[in-house]
């Protein structure tokens, strides 16, 4: 089962990098931006520390399997990029 993508803003899926890191660094950019405030949302969004958020930001790690669970409980972005990681993805006529 293929799930139809019918969101606001997420990152393209032909532009997801292969390296699991990279992406979701770039699906927190896309949703989140780059300031100070983007790293508290992702915080309070997983409970994460905000050095572990910002490690994710710069792509160094990924955030674990609870931690990916709920930024795409709160991120359109992070569960575009999951189900695009995973070949479930399916763009409705003229999203792309």
């Amino acid at each position: 089962m293929k799930l139809r993508a019918k969101m606001g803003t997420f990152v393209p899926p032909e532009d997801v990098p292969a390296d699991y890191r990279a992406a979701v660094a770039m699906a927190l950019h896309a949703e989140l931006g780059s300031t100070h405030r983007a790293i508290k949302s992702a915080m309070r969004w997983t409970g994460a520390s905000e050095r572990t958020v910002k490690y994710w930001f710069a792509g160094e790690r990924g955030p674990s399997g609870e931690q990916l669970v709920s930024l795409a409980r709160h991120s359109d972005a992070v569960l575009v990029l999951l189900l695009t990681m995973t070949d479930r993805l399916v763009l409705e006529d003229g999203d792309g």
